[in-house]
């Protein structure tokens, strides 16, 4: 069976490759757009569906993986940064506070579709300023929800849960989520 991954995120290929040593990357290109006003989960779960279902409606008889990932704080939403002061000002705003980071899984084969969303909770280090200057300036958030990356050090003081959830893809519940279909 022909096993997709509707990401260009290499962060998610990577973590795939780690279950799986044979599957395809086709990214989604459709708008993401959802509902901010919804509950976290509910968001995230409605992305990787959408991506899933895009590409699934032209590759039928493939196994179709979609995921989508936000970095949820103090009720809103924390997406990609749009500038450098963006994420300058995103993470100061999580210095030494706590957020969620929810991924959203939506696996599609056929008529078969199962769609469930992980949530890892996340303490920040307290982060000076010339730190968050100079890890804007790397580039590393510029492509990342909450405009950082676990995998970058530094920021992290501690977690709960999946750490692969963090990094965008929940390695256990996707393995889990496989299953029912291989």
């Amino acid at each position: 069976m022909q096993i997709i991954l509707a990401s260009a995120s290499p962060r998610r290929r990577q973590i795939l490759g780690e279950i799986l040593s044979d599957f395809l990357v086709i990214p989604a290109h459709g708008e993401e757009r959802a509902d901010l006003t919804l509950p976290p989960a509910q968001i995230v779960c409605a992305l990787a569906k959408a991506k899933a279902a895009e590409i699934a409606m032209e590759h039928a008889d493939a196994l179709v993986i979609g995921s989508d990932t936000i970095v949820y704080f103090d009720g809103k939403v924390l997406g990609k940064p749009k500038s450098e002061e963006d994420a300058f000002h995103t993470l100061k705003s999580l210095s030494g506070r706590e957020h969620s980071v929810f991924t959203g899984l939506c696996l599609i084969k056929g008529e078969k579709e199962i769609t469930e969303a992980v949530e890892s909770r996340v303490l920040f280090h307290e982060l000076s300023d010339e730190f968050i200057s100079s890890y804007v300036k790397s580039g590393s958030p510029m492509d990342k929800a909450g405009s950082y990356g676990i995998q970058d050090g530094g920021l992290v003081k501690s977690y709960f849960g999946s750490y692969t959830n963090i990094i965008g893809l929940p390695k256990e519940k996707l393995q889990e989520l496989l299953r029912k279909f291989l």
